[in-house]
């Protein structure tokens, strides 16, 4: 286990409004229509109870997902469950670790199947980030975590916000990609028809997880999402994904 002294502080800090403020437009009209309803303000409320008991919330920047992104840039939507609950880990992509933070089993066999589907190098990193910046939504169903007890922000209204999200993505008609890992980003699926009927891929495959990956009825491992995605956009004109992670810093 890295030492908490060689981790990058991600701990959140910062009241989840003042965190809403900097983010484009379209994503900062949902979220802070979600903050001033009232499952929004239950889990301001929450969060700033358990900052004040000392409890540590990861991570530093629940939203940092949608930084980089508008819903109209979007092409491809990676769903996660929660944040990773480690010191240091999180950072607001679902699946990605900061450099120099050890890879977690879950991202080690995304970046196994991601070798064996394209045939690409991978760096020493864990970052994500480069996917974020070719238009991947690197999107946690639940937004913040305690540290050492996972899922357990789950069911305090993140869910209501990321299915807001979803449906906001879902209903742009330009065509995307919705990779749903595991059965809580499958649980979207409805949702994502329902805003967007049929102009959008859906790729369901068991969560990467260790225990789950190999598993029947769909593996995770040998389910090629990457190219899948790939082909099925460039058939509809869209410009492929550059999934090369060396982008990525070491």
């Amino acid at each position: 286990m890295q030492s908490d002294l060689l981790l990058p502080d991600n701990r959140l800090r910062r009241p989840l409004g003042d965190l809403a403020l900097d983010l484009p437009a379209a994503w900062r009209d949902v979220v802070q229509v979600f903050l001033a309803s009232a499952p929004g303000q239950n889990l301001a409320t929450h969060l700033a109870a358990r900052l004040a008991a000392g409890a540590e919330v990861f991570p530093t920047e629940p939203f940092r997902a949608l930084r980089a992104l508008t819903p109209q840039t979007v092409r491809a939507v990676i769903l996660g469950q929660d944040p990773y609950h480690g010191p240091g880990e999180a950072q607001g992509l679902a699946f990605s670790v900061a450099p120099g933070v050890r890879v977690p089993p879950s991202l080690r066999n995304i970046r196994q199947e991601l070798s064996a589907d394209l045939g690409l190098a991978l760096p020493h990193s864990g970052d994500l980030s480069p996917w974020a910046r070719a238009g991947v939504l690197l999107l946690n169903t639940c937004l913040t975590v305690e540290r050492d007890i996972p899922a357990s922000h789950a069911k305090l209204g993140w869910e209501r916000l990321t299915d807001q999200l979803v449906a906001v993505v879902a209903a742009e008609p330009q065509p995307k990609v919705f990779m749903l890992w595991g059965a809580h980003a499958q649980a979207k699926a409805a949702l994502i028809r329902e805003a967007g009927g049929d102009d959008h891929l859906i790729l369901a495959s068991n969560h990467p997880s260790p225990l789950s990956a190999r598993r029947p009825p769909v593996p995770f491992l040998g389910s090629r999402p990457f190219s899948r995605a790939n082909d099925w956009l460039q058939t509809r004109g869209v410009a492929a994904i550059d999934w090369d992670l060396s982008r990525a810093k070491a």
